[in-house]
């Protein structure tokens, strides 16, 4: 019986299939539980099963990314207009920066589902050519840049824009993600960020952040930078391609 049941999941094994299965072990586990061996075994079938849908580790690991950014474009789509929250916190924002504050949002919170995968997404597409990197990723590269293109910007401009949002997008959540807590069970914040180790007198400023280090609000510092990166660019030619029918 147990055999018929791997057979039958063979039959309904898919790329999609496989790299959900990868994405949700590394999210229980972390990475370093990710082989070949055991994503077949979440699956139910033989390891030379999945080489058929990912020919190694090194091309899973860019699945991952892969699975990242399409789960990006999903959140993207399935949510219309701006969120709630963003006519509240920046009622007079641009239409082409609205839609940049949504598509940070929708970054940030894949991020946060996913954050062992976050460190890939920072690294993996720069080994490649950017016309290998995975379709998704070049997807919603398109999409800011269509934004951008829409709003009146140039070439020049609008790449300037599109390179300062990423970095500030992919900075500020890795910064996020590597404050690794020493003990989460630790109500104290200096005791659960494991800063009580550090010698007071050499680390005074570090010691003394400690409450804004615990009560950090990701989100919305994430957004204020934003604005305020954003709100240096020069003003778009057209901001209200919205009401045209685009986006």
């Amino acid at each position: 019986m147990a055999e018929q049941g791997g057979a039958e999941k063979r039959g309904r094994l898919s790329r999609p299939l496989v790299l959900a299965t990868a994405v949700a072990l590394v999210d229980r586990e972390g990475l370093g539980a990710l082989t070949m061996r055991r994503l077949a075994a979440d699956l139910g079938v033989e390891s030379m099963a999945i080489y058929r849908y990912t020919p190694g580790k090194e091309a899973l690991l860019d699945g991952l990314v892969e699975a990242f950014f399409a789960e990006i474009n999903d959140r993207l789509r399935s949510v219309t207009g701006r969120r709630r929250g963003d006519a509240a916190d920046a009622p007079a924002l641009p239409a082409w920066r609205a839609e940049l504050r949504r598509i940070a949002r929708a970054f940030a919170a894949v991020a946060h589902a996913h954050p062992e995968i976050l460190p890939l997404v920072a690294t993996r597409p720069l080994t490649v050519p950017v016309a290998r990197r995975p379709a998704p990723a070049l997807q919603l590269t398109e999409h800011i840049l269509a934004v951008l293109g829409r709003a009146g910007f140039d070439d020049s401009t609008a790449l300037t824009a599109y390179r300062a949002f990423v970095a500030w997008n992919l900075g500020c959540l890795l910064v996020d993600k590597r404050q690794v807590v020493d003990n989460p069970d630790e109500p104290d914040p200096m005791l659960r960020l494991g800063l009580h180790l550090l010698p007071a007198a050499d680390y005074p400023r570090l010691r003394a952040l400690v409450p804004r280090l615990a009560e950090y609000d990701e989100e919305q510092e994430l957004l204020r930078g934003l604005d305020k990166l954003l709100g240096g660019m020069p003003e778009a030619p057209l901001d209200s391609f919205y009401d045209r029918g685009a986006g």
